[in-house]
């Protein structure tokens, strides 16, 4: 059989194939787990939840579908502030000094999450780039 007329498996780059929306869901809902399960194991959320961020940030970018791009682009920022915001309400003293209010809890929480905040987001965007990029150069 002629090599050039077989079809060839797909890249890791065209992989990707899963609904924005259910990654989405599934991206948080796997969040929170870090996030529950690093508060049982630790005082504060810790490294364990900074990596898991930046593997659930790569692993969504290169799961989702080409046409869904954008939805899965935005969600680092907004899944951190999420997991901010709740622990800010909830459980100020995981993210801040126990006695900060929500919004303060919050910001505390965000900044010292940045880099993991920083890695997770550029992580997902650079994939997505190199995604559309190869799409681009190599449609099917």
């Amino acid at each position: 059989m002629n090599s050039a007329l077989s079809p060839r498996p797909p890249t890791l780059w065209e992989e990707g194939r899963q609904p924005a929306r259910e990654l989405i869901a599934l991206a948080m809902a796997l969040l929170l787990t870090a996030t529950v399960l690093d508060l049982v194991l630790s005082d504060g959320l810790g490294l364990f939840y900074d990596l898991a961020f930046v593997t659930i940030c790569v692993g969504v970018a290169l799961l989702v579908k080409p046409s869904d791009f954008f939805p899965v682009g935005v969600l680092p920022p907004l899944a951190m502030l999420f997991v901010a915001l709740l622990l800010g309400i909830s459980e100020p003293g995981s993210i801040a000094r126990s006695d900060d209010g929500f919004v303060q809890a919050t910001v505390s929480g965000l900044s010292g999450h940045a880099l993991a905040l920083v890695f997770g987001y550029a992580a997902c965007l650079a994939l997505l780039a190199v995604r559309r990029s190869f799409l681009l150069r190599h449609p099917r």
